[in-house]
């Protein structure tokens, strides 16, 4: 079943960052899971599993693939893969150890884009939620999304109490966009999160072996735009596989146009690899501050990382439009419903 390029049909929709949770009885609620997001698609009982990037990663989770090929029904459906702590929270540093076999995978199932030839993106989410659920089997590597009609703040708060990511914001009648990003899906944060793409890494200090901070970048128009360094989240394990990885990747000029720090001790690679690092709050520079790594991302193309800007309005009545690789909200909207 492999492709040299992903169909638009098995691209999963994408959701825009807003401020804050809200109530309203047309929108659903769900957990957002701090993994890696995975389109399946199952056809005759076999079982194809497509990273963001529309990557097949079968090989890497085939007990998953083995798990979808009990679903009876040609499907395409999308999720998150996530790995459990002892805590029954997903947690996104411990899909590094997966392949390690030293984590406890679920594939957490939300929406249901095709079923037996039938195209299903048009209709409610809510219906196509509950054509979802009829067709899963019973498996341990397999759940059902939780949702919730109309409560999103108290929603939230219990998000917040569990130690989870945040919660994504559906319209309960919205259609599935493959591909697209919309403002018909939004996703509260719990704390603040980046994706960012490597572009070098400096000499280690004092006894810390092989590097001692990543430099970070976000894409912005044509060029790279410096966001600063993190030199913390890293376990010895981590900085040993990290660094053989960009010695692959090394290069001897910088992809920024203007001089940062430590470049005497910097060693440049080729911009990449995507991470996601946590952190304090974006600078009045545009840096961030106190960042943490918390592990490499394989479901997204580095070419793809901006910074992501969050709308101070409110903004379930907003809409949105990419400006200067930016996502920026435009006037707001009436809901008519």
């Amino acid at each position: 079943m492999s492709r040299k390029s992903t169909p638009k049909r098995l691209q999963p929709m994408l959701a825009t960052l807003t401020d804050a949770p809200f109530d309203d009885p047309h929108w659903v609620f769900e957990d957002k899971y701090d993994g890696f997001r995975m389109v399946s698609e199952i056809c005759g009982g076999k079982v194809a599993l497509y990273s963001r990037n529309g990557k097949i990663i079968n090989h890497s989770y085939v007990e998953v693939a083995q798990a979808l090929e009990s679903v009876k029904n040609d499907a395409v459906i999308d999720g998150e893969l996530v790995a459990l702590g002892a805590d029954g929270v997903s947690h996104f540093q411990l899909l590094q150890n997966a392949l390690r076999h030293e984590a406890k995978l679920l594939y957490c199932v939300f929406d249901l884009m095709f079923v037996d030839g039938e195209d299903l993106r048009n209709l409610p989410l809510l219906e196509r939620k509950k054509r979802l659920k009829t067709i899963l089997p019973r498996h341990r590597l397999i759940a059902f999304s939780r949702h919730r009609i109309a409560d999103g703040k108290k929603f939230f708060a219990e998000a917040e109490k569990k130690g989870l990511e945040g919660i994504m914001a559906k319209r309960a009648d919205s259609a599935y966009a493959s591909g697209g990003r919309s403002a018909d899906w939004l996703k509260v944060k719990t704390a603040q999160r980046q994706e960012v793409v490597i572009a070098g890494f400096t000499a280690p200090r004092r006894t810390r072996p092989f590097f001692g901070a990543l430099v970070l970048a976000v894409r912005e128009g044509d060029a790279w735009r410096y966001i600063g360094h993190v030199g913390t989240g890293f376990s010895h394990q981590v900085l040993a596989d990290l660094h053989g990885k960009l010695m692959r990747l090394k290069t001897a000029k910088s992809p920024f146009s203007a001089k940062v720090k430590d470049e005497r001790v910097t060693t440049w690679v080729r911009p990449s690899l995507v991470a996601e690092v946590k952190f304090a709050e974006w600078t009045s520079k545009g840096e961030l501050r106190q960042p943490v790594y918390l592990g490499l991302r394989f479901d997204k193309k580095a070419k793809d990382v901006i910074r992501e800007k969050k709308c101070a309005a409110e903004t379930k009545h907003t809409t949105w439009s990419s400006v200067g690789g930016t996502l920026e909200c435009r006037r707001p909207r009436r809901q008519g419903r």
